[in-house]
């Protein structure tokens, strides 16, 4: 994958949307993710900075903007780093619990 993009499921996995990168194949395998509007059903579609994602969970949907591509799952402070909330509500901590 080039320099400038990453994989969906380990971008969800970094920015703490699931707690295993697995978790976060199946959400987008299962249709549960979309990029810029369209379902992004192969967990191995390429981000870019700039994407907008939209994540349906059981209990909560959260769109956000794509603001970094991360290097590590590190704590929940820097994890907020890779995106901007756009719907407003909080982002629990992770949403597949």
């Amino acid at each position: 994958m080039r320099d400038d993009r990453q994989r969906l499921d380990k971008w969800l996995w970094f920015a703490r949307f699931a707690r295993t990168r697995s978790l976060a194949a199946r959400l987008a395998a299962d249709g549960f993710v979309r990029v810029n509007g369209l379902r992004a059903e192969n967990p191995a579609k390429g981000l870019a900075v700039g994407d907008v994602v939209t994540v349906a969970a059981p209990h909560a949907t959260l769109a956000v903007r794509v603001t970094g591509l991360g290097l590590r799952r590190g704590p929940a402070p820097e994890a907020r780093l890779l995106y901007d909330n756009l719907s407003g509500d909080p982002a629990p901590p992770e949403l597949s619990e």
